[in-house]
């Protein structure tokens, strides 16, 4: 299963996901380009140990593609504070992954945009989605990078860092010629 052009988007912006050290990551794909992007991503389900693929949605142009590591997206939504936030928008408390995953895809077909919680699903800290929820032109941000930063700056910089050389790392190896299968411990399919 080689598909270097596929891998290398994902490797741009997915790799720390794809690494474990990010819950998810969100990659839009000209749709044109990637017309069995489900059946793409099945594959990859079954060779990668780890990372998840999830098509969220799609219009006639773009499609949502979500790499995430279940378990680490469950202990982000587990968070007393990104609870609340998902109850506010509807999203029963104690709701398994996979329950809370198809509402995000429901509000996303019918809202037709990113609803405020996507997020929280990405693993963005619960107190910088608030300070999105309250300041949604990041007018009042302190750091503009991954993710507007309302809240720990030295901790959102340190990990912007880790999620840059983590990306770094990934594409380096790919251009050498491997293959995420490979670099991620999984079985060619």
């Amino acid at each position: 299963m080689e598909h270097p052009a596929f891998e290398q988007k994902l490797a741009w912006h997915c790799a720390p996901a794809l690494m474990g050290l990010k819950a998810a990551s969100l990659l839009s794909l000209p749709a044109a380009e990637y017309p069995g992007l489900a059946t793409l991503a099945g594959r990859y389900n079954a060779s990668l140990r780890g990372p998840r693929f999830l098509v969220l949605g799609h219009c006639r142009k773009r499609a949502l593609l979500l790499v995430y590591r279940p378990e680490l997206l469950e202990e982000a939504l587990r968070h007393p504070l990104a609870r609340r936030i998902l109850a506010d928008a509807g999203y029963p408390a104690e709701a398994p992954l996979p329950w809370l995953l198809r509402r995000l895809m429901d509000r996303l077909k019918r809202e037709g945009e990113f609803p405020h919680e996507v997020g929280l699903f990405l693993g963005y800290p619960s107190e910088d989605v608030v300070g999105f929820l309250t300041d949604p032109d990041g007018t009042g941000c302190k750091l503009c990078g991954c993710w507007k930063v309302y809240h720990d700056v030295e901790s959102a910089q340190r990990r912007f860092l880790q999620f840059r050389r983590c990306r770094d790392w990934l594409l380096d190896r790919l251009e050498q010629g491997s293959s995420l299968v490979s670099l991620l411990g999984g079985q060619a399919a």
